[in-house]
């Protein structure tokens, strides 16, 4: 069995970026660096791992500042 042949000759133009805005609003993709990206196996623990952190900073926020006591 072969692959079908395309004419693209036959086709209609496209319309470059068409649906750009339309896939704009849906996403918010980040470029991690690639050392970054080796520290994580995919999408899901990249998520929370960031989630973890904003938990963390949240916390931390919340929490008076406090100076330690000198030693003695």
């Amino acid at each position: 069995m072969s692959s079908p042949e395309y004419n693209f000759s036959q086709m209609q133009e496209g319309v470059r970026g068409k649906y750009v805005g339309r896939y704009r609003t849906g996403t918010n993709i980040v470029r991690l660096d690639p050392d970054v990206a080796q520290a994580f196996p995919n999408d899901a623990a990249v998520n929370e791992a960031l989630r973890l952190l904003i938990q963390v900073a949240q916390r931390q926020q919340s929490q008076p500042m406090t100076t330690p006591d000198p030693p003695h």
